[in-house]
């Protein structure tokens, strides 16, 4: 009978264990090796095909996720000018709405590890008292565990943070840093690389344009030159006809002057357009010229320069409420501009038969003007919204650059004044602006 049992099992004894140990211990770091490997592969293999931040963005958190095996995950990155951490692409349950939000760089786990310069890892963030759980509050999303690490440059300092959270089968471990780690230093050095280009072309872009903008100057001078002569000239042949008692001269006279004028002020707002165009793309702003100014006319000046494209399209712009508006101080060529890029890109989206309305009211509390460009048009995607007032706005337009409606938001800013935007897809958009009635050492009278 016992023939039939088979060979007994070898005894149990301490130095088992101690031997098998070690043979453990080995297969595990091996383990980790491998998933480091992996790690640095899939970093490498993805970033070396993109240029693009926020597709390198995007990609070093897609991986960052899948070796670890996390639920959610963000990278945020730093400005310098707001001193804020901005989440520039964030993948999990309702966190689509977090992107282009900013916190400031010393608030929450996020801004400990960017001032730091070293990884957090928490087990649970409810007993941690540097999470913000302003962000779990805005997106519905829970917390349970957490790991930061910097972004950051080789003996640089952080560009910014990833975050990832909550692991799938167990928790976030120091193996899961390490793995972490390799993808993050990777990642830093290929968005810092892929910024330095992005900065080369802008240079080569901001050069063009000034040898662009010289030359429109001196395109435009003969026009603006020719328009004076004429001017002085129908002036001239007027008064004559007048003294001949010829009738209708004087009506004739005044729809001249008028013509002329719209041919000198578009000549002028050419010549500050793209000089505009030129500081935006260069990163640079002049300070605005703030003075008394009525929104009203300003608005009445975009209308009638974009009227004859927009009778084209068929399209009907109008002003409502404006005209009871207060003068505010303001740089009146800024918001021109500001206006005009709003008005432009709103008669590309909207079709045949619709249109765009600005509107105004005092927001007396506050002591700002509280104003509105709406347009019947088709709308854009949540992606396009969320990016439309930032520096890598997207444009739906076809050729278009985004360029515009960062030019809106340089003068918002410049006027100390907030810009949001509503929109649903083939129903319109409304972008509210709100500006300060009163800059600091601009008295406000009455003008225009």
């Amino acid at each position: 009978m016992d023939s039939e049992r088979g060979p007994l099992p070898t005894p149990w004894h301490p130095s088992t264990d101690r031997r098998r140990a070690p043979r453990r211990q080995q297969d595990r770091r091996l383990l980790q090796r491998e998933r480091e490997l992996e790690a640095a592969r899939l970093i490498c293999q993805a970033l070396s095909q993109h240029v693009n931040v926020d597709e390198l963005v995007e990609n070093a958190l897609r991986i960052a996720l899948e070796v670890v095996n996390a639920e959610a995950g963000s990278v945020l990155l730093s400005d310098e000018k707001t001193k804020q951490l901005v989440f520039r692409y964030v993948i999990g349950e309702k966190a689509e709405q977090l992107r282009g939000t900013a916190i400031p760089w010393d608030v929450g786990v996020a801004g400990s590890v960017f001032q730091s310069g070293e990884p957090a890892i928490i087990g649970d963030v409810a007993r941690d008292t540097r999470h913000f759980s302003g962000i779990d509050s805005t997106t519905g999303f829970k917390t349970l565990d957490m790991i930061t690490i910097p972004l950051k440059r080789w003996e640089g300092d952080p560009i910014g943070v990833l975050q990832i959270l909550n692991k799938r089968e167990g928790q976030l471990n120091k193996d899961d840093i390490a793995i972490l780690t390799i993808v993050s230093a990777l990642a830093a050095q290929a968005i810092e690389q892929a910024r330095l280009f992005e900065t080369a072309k802008l240079a080569e872009v901001a050069r063009l344009l000034g040898d662009i903008g010289h030359d429109i100057k001196n395109l435009l001078t003969p026009v603006i030159t020719g328009a004076e002569f004429l001017q002085t000239e129908l002036n001239k042949l007027f008064g004559s006809l007048a003294a001949m008692g010829i009738s209708g001269t004087q009506a004739s006279q005044d729809l001249c002057n008028r013509v002329i004028g719209l041919l000198q002020d578009a000549a002028r707002r050419i010549q500050d357009r793209v000089k505009e165009i030129g500081d935006c793309v260069k990163g640079l702003s002049t300070p605005p010229q703030f003075a008394a100014c009525r929104v009203a006319g300003v608005v009445d000046d975009v209308i009638k320069t974009l009227h004859v494209l927009a009778d084209e399209k068929n399209i009907f712009l109008r002003a409502e409420g404006l005209d009871a508006l207060p003068p505010i101080s303001a740089d009146e060529r800024r918001l021109f501009n500001a206006f005009y890029n709003l008005v432009h890109n709103a008669i590309s989206a909207v079709p045949g038969g619709g249109s765009i309305t600005v509107l105004g009211s005092v927001e007396a509390a506050d002591g700002v003007l509280h104003l509105a460009v709406v347009d019947t048009g088709r709308g854009m995607s949540d992606e396009v919204r969320a990016s439309l007032f930032t520096g890598r706005a997207k444009s739906n337009k076809v050729g278009g650059t985004g360029l515009g409606t960062k030019i809106v938001k340089d003068v918002v800013d410049a006027h100390g004044g907030q810009i949001s935007v509503e929109s649903k897809e083939d129903v319109g958009t409304t972008i509210h602006i709100r500006l300060p009635m009163q800059q600091a050492g601009s008295p406000v009278s009455s003008t225009r």
